[in-house]
């Protein structure tokens, strides 16, 4: 793709939960509409239970919309089956939740290649390398044999980011990456998001409650009343 081409296209995204029950309808999204381009930082900010990580979770094809488009590269993606979308997230979405979601009896090396065994039962010697020259690029050089209870919270995380980066993806989505970390952590993790952004290009979408971490993107979006709108 050409620099600042749109990577990313919502046209009339709404989605909605019926109840089985009574049949009435509980709308979470209504005619979402955003761009995003190529090595873009994106913050999406809103109050709890706004539909902030419903949203993500559409953009990063967990969720189908209700109605609605979803464009990833120039393709329209809700139409797809369960097993192609399975493979574009492989392949071009990375994701960070606030929750690390590490495998506990793995070490942090054997964590963050879990990633590339979908394409192989066995990690090849070059993602290895690329695997430990990541870690170190994050300050875990000496943590590749160490297991998750054996880190800090930020540590983890930045296991998290580490592994959500190994299939060298055109998207990295963000959910709340910070939450749960104290002050420092939290500012050091969001400044590792930023360089990663500026020095790879991956394009960078995170849903956060922290206005310090917003504010450092490129561009804020706030959700309210199930619309989109920019943040003044």
């Amino acid at each position: 793709m050409d620099a600042g081409a749109v990577l990313l296209k919502l046209a009339g995204v709404s989605k909605w939960y019926e109840s089985a029950a009574s049949g009435e309808r509980l709308a979470i999204l209504e005619q979402v509409d955003i761009e995003v381009r190529e090595g873009e930082s994106l913050a999406i900010i809103g109050p709890s239970g706004s539909g902030k990580s419903t949203l993500l979770n559409i953009i990063g094809t967990l969720d189908r919309p209700s109605s609605g488009q979803v464009f990833l590269l120039g393709k329209e993606v809700s139409g797809l089956s369960e097993t192609e979308l399975a493979a574009l997230r492989n392949r071009q979405i990375g994701f960070i939740f606030q929750a690390h979601h590490l495998l506990p009896h793995c070490t942090v090396l054997e964590n963050v290649l879990v990633p590339t065994l979908a394409a192989s039962r066995r990690a090849q010697p070059h993602t290895i390398e690329k695997g430990r020259k990541l870690l170190e690029r994050v300050g875990l050089g000496q943590r590749l044999e160490h297991r998750p209870g054996q880190l800090s919270g930020g540590e983890r995380q930045r296991v998290a980011v580490v592994r959500a980066l190994i299939n060298d993806p055109k998207l990295l989505l963000a959910d709340e990456p910070t939450g749960s970390l104290d002050r420092a952590s939290a500012a050091e993790l969001g400044q590792l998001l930023i360089d990663i952004n500026r020095e790879q290009r991956v394009t960078l979408i995170l849903v956060t409650h922290a206005p310090e971490l917003a504010q450092r993107m490129e561009r804020a979006l706030e959700l309210r009343e199930r619309r989109l709108f920019a943040k003044s």
